[in-house]
């Protein structure tokens, strides 16, 4: 029986734990540029056990980032200190993996500790934001322009070019940011697209654009390597996208050859969400049963909990956030508490591993 500790193989990459630091955003970037925070941050994480670690959500264009402290992988001069950092995630043992994205119309805004609110695009570090559809995220936000066939196209050319200079950085792994609100989810949710074009209106135009930038990155990302995409499996509210379309959509992601899907769930309206521990891992468990790989997320806190996930087949893998900043050697901890003592310690911390 699978658990926490047991290794996974996706083609040709083996993991060898189900533990992944999930992609949070820093905001601590200048013009996208990875740094000593970035550094510091992710490669603690690689120390503390995890078996995958995955870089915030990293812009493919300048227009893409949610806000003007994000990280880019949009000109090759990014490539330098990303390059850097992976080499040090796989001096610890651990898999890079990097999260490409754009923000969509939720571009364009303040660090979260200034206040988070919409720059408008004639002020500093502000810009004017893209979308399917010329529908701010909140009323009382500039509308997004909505992207036309050229748009789109630079999009997909964007993606592309982003995951060459992910594999020249070194990384492992690409997810595909599809969820919480940006671009991609913005595509294919009923309530942010209202296009009447190919890339509008039914389940299989609204999809259409993550199925074509899937196929850009094909052209350049390995088919060896694992491909992985996040998704809201659920808006929350009526008249959004559904877990059922959710599930539909995993079947197609399968046959595209995505590997495993992030089940997150939510961001692109204002719902209430019913927040509990492990409150999506139905989402995940859903989706696995058409038979593609599966990583679980939200409020995934214990690793008596995080092992039960695995155990119960309810996923593949855990991808942890808010545990793993409270704690980067949450790996370590879970080991020791779950029984499983043999988990490989840095040689600098030996002599902080708990006795038998």
């Amino acid at each position: 029986m699978a658990h926490l500790f047991s290794t996974l193989k996706i083609k040709d990459t083996e993991f060898k734990n189900r533990i992944v630091v999930s992609p949070m955003c820093q905001y601590s970037s200048q013009e996208g540029f990875a740094d000593n925070w970035h550094l510091v941050h992710l490669g603690s994480r690689a120390v503390g056990g995890a078996a995958l670690v995955i870089t915030e959500a990293i812009a493919v264009s300048p227009e893409g980032r949610i806000s003007h402290g994000d990280l880019g992988i949009y000109k090759d001069e990014h490539i330098v200190k990303l390059k850097e950092i992976t080499d040090f995630i796989h001096e610890q043992g651990a898999l890079a993996g990097t999260q490409l994205a754009h923000a969509g119309r939720k571009a364009s805004h303040e660090l979260p500790w200034k206040g988070n609110a919409q720059i408008p695009s004639d002020q500093s570090n502000g810009w004017k934001s893209v979308a399917p559809s010329a529908v701010p995220f909140k009323e009382t936000e500039e509308a997004p322009i909505a992207l036309d066939k050229v748009g789109i196209e630079k999009v997909k050319a964007d993606f592309k070019a982003a995951a060459a200079r992910t594999l020249a950085a070194g990384f492992d792994v690409i997810e595909i940011h599809a969820a919480h609100g940006y671009l991609i989810h913005e595509f294919y949710s009923p309530l942010s697209n209202k296009r009447t074009d190919e890339y509008g209106g039914s389940f299989e135009n609204r999809i259409r654009l993550l199925l074509e930038i899937i196929d850009s990155i094909r052209q350049v990302w390995p088919a060896t390597k694992p491909l992985f995409v996040r998704i809201s499996s659920t808006d929350w509210t009526e008249g959004g996208w559904t877990a059922d379309e959710s599930v539909e959509l995993a079947k197609i992601l399968k046959d595209k050859g995505v590997d495993l899907v992030d089940c997150s769930s939510g961001g692109n309206v204002l719902a209430p969400i019913p927040l509990k521990p492990g409150y999506q891992v139905e989402f995940a468990e859903a989706l696995r049963k058409t038979g593609i790989l599966t990583g679980a997320v939200g409020l995934i806190t214990e690793s008596k909990q995080a092992d039960d996930i695995i155990r119960n087949e309810q996923a593949d893998m855990v991808i942890i956030a808010r545990e793993l900043l409270r704690d980067p050697h949450f790996p370590l901890r879970a080991a020791h508490e779950l029984g499983f003592d043999e988990i490989k310690w840095p040689v600098q911390y030996e002599r902080a591993k708990w006795q038998k």
